[in-house]
C-alpha cells in the first residue's frame, strides 16, 4: 500500500535528503488522500505533521495544505476534523503558505454549508489561521454573524475564533468588544455561555482606552456576579489582561490580595494565588511592601496547608528579585523595625519546620534568599537559623526514599550551596553535617548531597581535604548491589574525591575506586567515572579506566572513540611529570605527549561517522597539538641563547641598521616567529571558541583559557624581548581577581597571574636579553604544563543542538549545473532557511538573529577583456534576519556583468541574544554562468563583421 512507502520515508530521523525525497513522500500522502475508503484518508491526513517536521521548506508546505484544504472542503465532518487538527499541530509552519487566498478560499467555502457542525470546524480553522489572516474582513464578518447562532456548537466555535482574531487583529478587537459586552451583560446570555465569552476581554489590550473599557467591564461583573465560577473566570481574565496592558498590575494586586484576605472561598483564594504568582513572576518590580506584608499576613492566619504552600511559593518567588528589598527597605517617617522581627522572617521561621516538606522547602527557600540579599547588623542571627533550618529539613528527607522528600532534600541543599557561595564562613561546619549525614541517608539522598559536595569544594577548594577521608570510607562500603542508584551514587561518589583531591589521587583512593568498580559496576558507570577523572584533571586514572573499556563496546567506533580517549590521558599524563627548571625534561615530556596525542587523534578521526563527525573534539585536540609543539619550540628558542649569544659586535650593528633587535643577536628573529605562531593559535581558539555555539559555559570558559594562554606567552615574549618599552602590563592587571567557578580554571588564573608579575619584575630590573629573560619564559612555559588539562563537558556530550538548513532559489536542476543568467540583468537569490533543534532548545543560548553573508567569486572568464568598474566584479553582501517559528527568509540582488562563471557562497551564522556571533554554518554554494545578452551580442557581431571587411583600394580611375 502506498501509505506504507510514505510511512517509511517519513520514519527516518535524519536530516538532509533530497527534494526528490519530498515529493515522494507527498505523493504517496496525496494517493492516500485520494483514496475511496474513509480510513486511508484520514491516515493520510495524520502523516502531514511528520512530512512537514522532516521537510519544512515553503513550496512543499503549500502543496500539501492547499491539498488538505481541497479535502476539508470535498470531505465529510471527520476529515474536516482531522485537517483542522493537523493545522492546529502544523501552527509553526502556517506562514510558510505561498497561496494564501486560494488555502483560506477553499476553506471559507464551508462556511455556506447547512450543517452546523461543518460551519463549526470551519470557524475553529479560520481562528487557527488567525495569525495569516488576522484583518480578513469576510472572516470577521461570518465569526459576527455565528456568534448569534442558536447552535451551541456554532457558537462555541466562533467564541474560538473571535478569541484568536482578538489576539491578532487591533481593528477585530475593537469592533468586537462592544458585542461580547452586550452578550455577557445580557440576560438571555446562558451563564455557560457567559463563562466562556469573559476570557476573550483579555485580549482587548491593543489601546489603552479599549483596555480601561474591559477593566471597567470586568470590575462590574466582580461585583454583580458573586458566584464561584464568575468570580474565577473573571479575576483570572481580570489578571491576565493587566498582565498584557502592564499599567493596571498594582491595581490587580490590591484586587486579588482583596480577595485572598476577605473572600472565605477556597476555590477563590486558590485563583487569586496562581494569579499572583504570575504577577511575581512577570513584574516583581511592581510589588511594595505593603502588597508583601498583606501576603505576609494571609499566609501567617491561614489554618489550611494548601493555601499556605501557596502563598509561599509566591513568596519565595519574590524573595530572589527586587521585591525583597523594597520590602526591607523602610517607609519614610516609620521606625526602623529589627530583621528577625518582620513577618516575612517570622512566617519563613516558622515554616521551615513545618510537617508539611513543601511547605518547609519554600520556608528554606525564602529565609536564604532573605539571609543573602539583606546585609544587616543582626544577619548573623538570621544565617544560623537558616542553616539550622537546613539541617532540620536534611535529617527529615535523608532517609526518605519518596519522590516528595526528595524534591524537597534537592531544593533545601540548592538554597544551602547558594547561601554558602554569599556566605562561605558558614561552609565548615555544613560540609562535617553533610559527611555525618551521608553514612545515615538512603542511596537518592547519598546522590543528591554528593552533587551539593562537589560543588562546595569547587567553590571552596581549601574544604577538599577535609572531605577525603570520610569519602573515601564511605566508598568502601557504598555499593552492595548493581542497581541504578547504586550506579549512580557510585559516580557521584568519585566526582567528589576527584574534585576534593584536586586532580592528585592516591594509590591508596584509586584502589579503593577500582576494587568497587570491579565488584559490581557496569560499564557505563565505568565510563562516566572516567569521564568525570578527565574533566578533573585525574589522567593516570581516567587513562587506565579507559583501557579497561576498549575491548567492552559492540562497535569499532567506540573502540576508536575510547583508544583516543586513552591516548589523550597518557599524553596528559606525561606532560604532569614536569618539574620546576628542567627544561630538557620539559622538552622530553612534551615529545612523549606529541606522541600519544597523535595516536589519539589518529583513533579519534576513525571513530567519527558522517552523523558524528566529532569536529569540535578534533579541531581542540589539534589545537592542543600545535599548543603543545610551540611551547616546544619556545623552550628550544631560549636554550638556543647559550649555544648562539649575541655577536660582540651585536650592538654596533644595532646602532648602525637603527633596529634595536639586532643587539639580541639571532634570537630576536626566532621570538618573532614564536610570538606570531602563539598570537595564531590564539586566533585560532578564537574561531573555535566562535564556532561552539551548542558548548554548556565551562567549555567555553576552558577554551578561552587556552586562547588566554597563548596571548599570555606571545606577549611575555614581546614585553621581555622584542618590544619592553611599548608593552604594558596595565591590561592583565585584574587577571587574579577574577570570579573562578572551577579548579582548573583557578590553577591557571593563578598562573598567569605569577607569570606576569615574573615578567613585569625583569622588564624594570633588567635590560634585554640576559638568560634571566629566557629562564623566564622557560618557567612560564612549565608553569602552564603543570596544570593538568581538563576535558570539559562538551568533549564527552552535546546536550543542545542547533542547526540551520539553507534553501536556495533559483537552483541548477542538476548539482553541476550552473544557473544561467544574462550580464546585463541581476539574478534574485532568495534564501530560505530552518532552524532545527534537538531535545533541549535554548538550554544555553537562543538564536537572536541570523547573519547571512554572500560572496561571488570569478572561476572562469569567456569574454573578452573590457574595462569594467571594481564594484561590478565581485558580490558581497550580507544581511540579518530574524527567525519567526525557526523560518526565516530573504533576497540579494547580485550582479554579474563579467562573462564567465561564477561561484556564489552563502554562509549563514547566527547571533544570540547578548548580540555575541557564532560562526555555526551551514556554507551552501552554487554557481552561475553570466551570458552576453543578445542585443549587445548582435552588436558585437556587427562591429566585428564591419572591421573584417577589406578598405576599398584607391586608384587612379576611383577619382572619377
Amino acid at each position: 500500500m502506498s501509505l506504507s512507502t510514505a510511512r517509511s520515508f517519513l520514519s527516518e530521523a535524519c536530516y538532509g535528503e533530497q527534494e526528490l525525497d519530498a515529493n515522494s513522500a507527498l505523493m504517496e500522502l496525496d494517493k492516500g488522500l485520494r483514496s475511496v475508503k474513509l480510513g486511508e484518508q484520514c491516515e493520510a491526513v495524520v502523516l502531514f505533521p511528520k512530512l512537514f517536521q522532516k521537510y519544512p521548506f515553503p513550496i512543499l508546505i503549500n502543496s500539501a495544505f492547499l491539498k488538505l484544504a481541497d479535502i476539508f472542503r470535498l470531505g465529510n465532518n471527520f476529515l474536516r476534523l482531522c485537517v483542522l487538527k493537523v493545522t492546529q499541530q502544523s501552527e509553526k509552519h502556517l506562514e510558510k503558505i505561498l497561496n494564501v487566498d486560494e488555502f483560506v478560499k477553499r476553506v471559507f467555502s464551508v462556511i455556506h454549508s447547512n450543517d452546523p457542525v461543518a460551519r463549526a470546524i470551519t470557524l475553529r480553522m479560520l481562528g487557527s489561521l488567525a495569525s495569516i489572516i488576522p484583518e480578513r474582513k469576510n472572516a470577521h464578518h461570518s465569526i459576527r454573524q455565528s456568534l448569534d447562532s442558536h447552535d451551541n456548537v456554532e457558537v462555541e466555535a466562533a467564541i474560538f475564533a473571535a478569541a484568536s482574531f482578538s489576539a491578532q487583529s487591533k481593528d477585530f478587537a475593537a469592533g468586537i468588544c462592544n458585542k461580547v459586552s452586550e452578550m455577557i451583560q445580557g440576560l438571555d446570555t446562558p451563564v455557560e455561555l457567559k463563562l466562556k465569552l469573559i476570557p476573550m476581554l483579555q485580549h482587548m489590550h491593543h489601546e489603552a482606552s479599549l483596555a480601561s473599557s474591559s477593566r471597567e467591564l470586568l470590575q462590574h461583573l466582580v461585583n454583580s456576579y458573586p458566584s464561584t465560577p464568575m468570580v474565577i473566570v473573571t479575576l483570572h481574565t481580570f489578571t491576565q489582561l493587566a498582565a498584557s496592558s502592564l499599567i493596571d498590575i498594582p491595581k490587580q494586586l490590591q484586587l486579588l490580595l482583596q480577595y485572598l484576605k476577605d473572600d472565605p472561598r477556597k476555590a477563590v483564594k486558590r485563583l487569586a494565588i496562581n494569579d499572583l504568582k504570575l504577577l511575581a513572576k512577570k513584574a516583581p518590580h511592581l510589588w511594595i511592601r505593603e502588597n508583601t506584608q498583606t501576603l505576609c499576613e494571609c499566609a501567617l492566619t491561614s489554618p489550611y496547608n494548601s493555601l499556605k504552600l501557596g502563598m509561599l511559593a509566591v513568596l519565595s518567588t519574590l524573595s530572589g528579585t527586587i521585591a525583597i528589598k523594597q520590602y526591607f527597605n523602610n517607609m519614610p517617617g516609620t521606625s526602623s523595625v529589627p530583621l528577625r522581627l518582620t513577618d516575612l522572617v517570622k512566617l519563613a521561621q516558622e515554616c521551615c519546620y513545618h510537617s508539611n516538606l513543601a511547605v518547609a522547602a519554600h520556608g528554606i527557600i525564602v529565609l536564604s534568599n532573605i539571609a543573602i540579599s539583606c546585609p544587616e547588623k543582626d544577619i548573623v542571627q538570621l544565617e544560623q537559623d537558616t542553616v539550622l533550618g537546613v539541617e532540620s529539613l536534611l535529617m527529615l528527607c535523608s532517609q526518605d526514599n519518596s519522590p516528595s522528600a526528595q524534591a524537597t532534600l534537592k531544593t533545601a541543599l540548592t538554597s544551602l550551596v547558594k547561601l554558602l557561595k554569599s556566605r562561605p564562613h558558614l561552609s565548615q561546619s555544613a560540609v562535617d553535617f553533610l559527611l555525618g549525614q551521608l553514612h545515615l541517608s538512603c542511596d537518592s539522598s547519598r546522590v543528591l548531597m554528593c552533587h551539593a559536595l562537589a560543588a562546595i569544594a569547587t567553590h571552596l577548594p581549601v574544604l577538599g581535604d577535609g572531605m577525603l577521608g570520610d569519602l573515601v570510607d564511605l566508598y568502601r562500603v557504598a555499593s552492595q548491589s548493581s542497581t541504578d542508584k547504586q550506579q549512580e551514587l557510585l559516580v557521584s561518589l568519585a566526582t567528589v574525591i576527584f574534585v576534593a583531591s584536586q586532580s592528585s589521587l592516591s594509590a591508596e583512593v584509586k584502589t579503593v575506586i577500582k576494587q568497587q568498580l570491579e565488584n559490581v559496576a557496569n560499564g557505563w558507570t565505568v565510563y562516566r567515572i572516567a569521564r568525570q577523572a578527565s574533566r578533573m584533571g585525574c589522567h593516570e586514572f581516567s587513562s587506565e579506566l579507559y583501557q579497561s573499556l576498549r575491548t567492552r563496546v559492540a562497535s569499532e567506533h567506540f573502540y576508536f572513540w575510547l583508544n583516543s580517549l586513552k591516548e589523550f590521558s597518557q599524553a596528559e599524563q606525561c606532560l604532569s611529570h614536569v618539574e620546576d627548571g628542567d627544561y630538557s625534561g620539559a622538552m622530553t615530556a612534551i615529545a612523549e605527549a606529541l606522541r600519544s596525542y597523535q595516536k589519539g587523534i589518529a583513533s579519534l578521526t576513525a571513530a567519527s561517522t558522517p552523523l558524528s563527525p566529532l569536529t569540535f573534539q578534533c579541531e581542540f585536540i589539534k589545537l592542543r597539538i600545535d599548543t603543545l609543539q610551540a611551547l616546544s619550540q619556545l623552550i628550544c628558542t631560549c636554550n638556543s641563547l647559550k649555544t648562539s649569544p649575541p655577536p660582540a659586535i651585536a650592538t654596533t650593528i644595532a646602532l648602525t641598521s637603527g633596529n634595536d633587535l639586532q643587539r639580541c643577536g639571532r634570537i630576536a628573529m626566532q621570538m618573532k616567529v614564536c610570538m606570531d605562531e602563539f598570537r595564531s593559535l590564539a586566533a585560532r581558539y578564537a574561531d573555535l571558541h566562535q564556532s561552539s555555539f551548542d558548548a554548556d559555559y565551562a567549555t567555553l570558559r576552558n577554551v578561552e583559557l587556552q586562547q588566554q594562554s597563548c596571548l599570555l606567552v606571545s606577549h611575555v615574549i614581546e614585553a621581555l624581548i622584542l618590544d619592553p618599552q611599548a608593552a604594558s602590563f596595565q591590561e592583565y592587571g585584574t587577571v587574579g581577581s577574577v570570579q573562578t567557578e572551577s579548579e582548573y580554571e583557578r590553577r591557571m588564573m593563578s598562573v598567569f597571574s605569577h607569570v606576569l608579575e615574573e615578567a613585569e619584575g625583569l622588564t624594570k630590573k633588567h635590560p634585554p636579553v640576559s638568560c634571566l629573560h629566557t629562564g623566564c619564559l622557560c618557567d612560564a612555559v612549565i608553569a602552564l604544563l603543570k596544570v593538568p588539562l581538563s576535558f570539559q563537558r562538551y568533549f564527552f556530550q552535546k546536550l543542545q543542538s542547533t542547526s540551520i538548513k539553507l534553501a536556495l532559489s533559483p537552483s541548477p536542476r542538476t548539482p553541476s549545473e550552473p544557473i544561467p543568467v544574462q550580464n546585463s540583468q541581476q539574478l534574485t537569490l532568495k534564501v530560505e532557511g530552518v532552524v532545527q533543534h534537538g531535545s533541549t532548545p535554548g538550554l544555553f543560548r537562543k538564536i537572536q538573529s541570523v547573519c547571512l553573508n554572500v560572496t561571488s567569486v570569478l572561476q572562469s572568464k569567456t569574454g573578452p577583456d573590457f574595462k569594467i568598474p571594481l564594484d561590478t566584479k565581485t558580490n558581497e553582501i550580507e544581511q540579518r534576519v530574524e527567525p519567526h517559528n525557526d523560518y526565516f527568509s530573504t533576497q540579494f540582488l547580485l550582479n554579474f556583468s563579467i562573462l564567465g562563471t561564477h561561484t556564489v557562497t552563502v554562509e549563514a551564522s547566527v547571533v544570540d541574544e547578548s548580540g555575541i556571533e557564532w560562526k555555526t554554518g551551514p556554507k551552501t554554494t552554487v554557481s552561475v554562468k553570466s551570458l552576453e545578452d543578445p542585443y549587445s551580442q548582435q552588436l558585437r557581431h556587427q562591429l566585428q563583421q564591419s572591421a573584417a571587411q577589406p578598405a576599398p583600394q584607391r586608384g587612379a580611375y576611383t577619382r572619377f
